[in-house]
C-alpha cells in the first residue's frame, strides 16, 4: 500500500488519536500481531478468545507505526479509538480503495470462485499490473487486508467475496465498489442459513449493491435464476456452454491431455483456448475470465497464452502423480455441484486401473444433507469402481452407492483418518486414479497426506 498519514486514517474511520499530537507513517495493516512489520497499523480486535489489545505493546516491539483500539491501552504506542474496530478497519479500506481508483473485479458464486478469480486475475495479468485476494481472505476481515496489501502501482484488483448469511455481500461490496461484478452460478451451498437457492441468490445478488454506476455485470448464463435477471440498471454480460444466446459462449468443448480444449465465441471474437486443467467445471471458469478479459481489453492471444499456462493454488484441484497413482487433489471445500463435477473428472479421467474416491461430509447443507449425500452415494456407484467415506453424513454416501448398484464390500465408510489412509496405501496399486474431496471443516486434505507420508516411507 502507499504510505498513509495517521490523521488520514483517523478521519477515514471516524476515530480520535491518542495523544492528540501524535504523528505517523503508515504502510501497512495487520490483525495479527506476530506478523507486524515496522510502519503497520496494528488494528486490535477482541475476540472470543484472543483480545488483540493484549498484544498492542508486541506489535510496537515489532515495528508497528500505530494500533487501531476500542479501549485506550497503556502503551506509548500512537492509537486511534474507535466504537469497533472491525467496522473502523472496513471503513479506512471502503475509503483507501476509493482514493486508489484501481479497478476492482469482484466475484462470488456458490461453486468455483476461487478458481475464477485465479484465472481472471491470469487473464488480466496479461496486460496489467494486478492484484488479487490471498487465501481465503474474502471475508469481513479478509477484505480490507486485501485491500490495503495491494502493492501502489496496482491498475486491477480481483477481490473474491464469500457469504453465508443474507446482508454479508451487501457490505463487502460497499468496501469493494467493483467495476465488474462476476457471478459464477447458484448452487446449494449454506443453504441452511438461506433456505432456498432463490435466498441464496437474494444473498449473492447483494454484490451489485456497491457496483459503480458504469459497472458491468458477468453472469453464468446457463444458470435459469441468473439467465432471468436480463434486465437491469446495469449492463449483462452472459458466458455458458449449453445456452447460445449468452454473449459468450464455448463451442466445441472436447477433454485433451488431461485439460480442456474449446472455441470461444463472442464480445467480436473467435478463438480457440486450451486449460491445462479438467472438467466441465473448467470451462465456466474460463469463461468468466475470457468475458472479463474481453472487457478490460486483454487480446485474444493473451487470453489464449494466459489459460494456456494458467495453474491453480492451494487445495483446489490438482492433479498429479506418486509411484504410478494417479491423485486428484479437490480438497478445498465441497457442496453438491462441485462433487458432482469433481466425480465427472474422475469418471472421464483416463485410467488403466481402478477408480477409488475417497469423500468427506458436504457441510452447510441444513434439511437438504441427508437427501443430498444419498444422491451423490448413487453417482459414486456411476463414477468409482471403490469408495472410501469420511464423517457422519458420508454413511448416506455409502448407502446411496450401494443402492446405486456398487458392491457393499467396495464401499467402506470410517471414523479415523488415519485408519482410513493406512486402508488406502493398501488399496491403491499403480494405475489407480485417487479423488479426494471434502467440506473445508472434514479436512479431507489431512488423509491425503497421511497416505502420500506412508507412500514414501514403504
Amino acid at each position: 500500500m502507499k504510505e498513509l498519514s495517521l490523521k488520514k486514517l483517523a478521519a477515514w474511520c471516524g476515530g480520535t488519536i491518542h495523544p492528540a499530537d501524535a504523528e505517523a507513517a503508515v504502510t501497512g495493516t495487520q490483525i495479527d500481531s506476530r506478523l507486524v512489520r515496522r510502519g503497520d497499523l496494528f488494528v486490535a480486535i477482541a475476540g472470543e478468545r484472543v483480545d488483540g489489545h493484549d498484544y498492542v505493546s508486541k506489535a510496537r516491539e515489532a515495528g508497528a507505526a500505530a494500533a487501531l483500539v476500542s479501549r485506550l491501552v497503556d502503551d506509548p504506542l500512537p492509537q486511534i479509538l474507535v466504537a469497533d474496530t472491525v467496522l473502523a478497519y472496513g471503513d479506512m479500506a471502503r475509503e483507501y480503495r476509493t482514493e486508489t481508483g484501481v479497478d476492482v473485479v469482484a466475484i462470488t458464486g456458490s461453486v468455483g470462485k476461487t478458481t475464477t478469480k485465479e484465472m481472471i486475475a491470469s487473464v488480466l495479468a496479461g496486460k496489467y499490473r494486478v492484484s488479487k485476494t490471498q487465501g481465503n481472505h474474502n471475508n469481513h476481515l479478509g477484505l480490507p487486508i486485501t485491500v490495503f496489501e495491494m502493492p501502489a502501482d496496482t491498475q486491477e484488483a480481483v477481490l473474491e467475496l464469500g457469504m453465508n448469511h443474507f446482508g454479508e455481500m451487501h457490505y463487502l461490496s460497499s468496501i469493494a465498489k467493483p467495476n465488474v461484478v462476476v457471478i459464477t452460478n447458484i448452487g446449494t451451498m449454506h443453504i441452511e442459513h438461506l433456505g432456498t437457492r432463490e435466498g441464496i441468490l437474494k444473498a449473492k445478488l447483494e454484490i451489485m449493491d456497491g457496483i459503480q454506476p458504469d459497472g458491468v455485470a458477468v453472469f453464468n448464463g446457463d444458470e435459469p435464476l441468473l439467465w432471468n435477471l436480463r434486465e437491469g440498471k446495469h449492463r449483462r454480460i452472459y458466458f455458458g456452454i449449453e445456452n447460445d444466446q449468452c454473449d459468450v459462449v464455448a463451442e466445441d468443448v472436447r477433454q485433451i491431455d488431461g485439460g480442456v480444449y474449446f472455441v470461444v465465441r463472442g464480445l467480436g471474437q473467435r478463438f480457440h483456448v486450451y486449460v491445462p486443467q479438467e472438467g466441465q467445471h473448467t470451462v465456466y471458469n474460463a469463461l468468466a475470465a475470457i468475458a472479463v478479459g474481453l472487457l478490460r481489453n486483454v487480446s485474444p492471444d493473451s487470453i489464449q497464452y494466459q489459460l494456456g499456462i494458467f495453474h491453480n493454488t492451494g487445495m483446489r484441484q490438482r492433479i498429479f502423480e506418486e509411484d504410478g497413482v494417479t491423485i486428484i487433489e479437490d480438497c478445498y471445500n465441497a457442496g453438491p455441484e462441485s462433487m458432482d463435477a469433481a466425480l465427472k473428472v474422475l469418471r472421464e479421467h483416463k485410467a488403466e486401473g481402478r477408480r477409488i474416491a475417497v469423500l468427506g461430509d458436504m457441510l452447510e447443507l441444513g434439511s437438504r444433507s441427508m437427501a443430498e449425500h444419498y444422491r451423490v452415494g448413487r453417482l459414486v456407484a456411476q463414477s468409482a469402481d471403490l469408495l472410501l467415506a469420511y464423517g457422519k453424513d458420508s454413511q448416506r454416501i455409502i448407502i446411496g452407492a450401494v443402492t446405486g448398484g456398487m458392491s457393499q464390500k467396495c464401499a467402506v465408510h470410517y471414523e479415523d483418518q488415519e485408519e482410513m489412509a493406512a486402508s488406502l496405501k493398501r488399496l491403491a496399486k499403480p494405475g489407480d486414479i485417487l479423488l479426494f474431496k471434502g467440506s473445508r471443516g472434514m479436512h479431507m486434505e489431512k488423509v491425503l497426506q497421511m497416505y502420500l507420508e506412508q507412500e514414501k516411507n514403504s
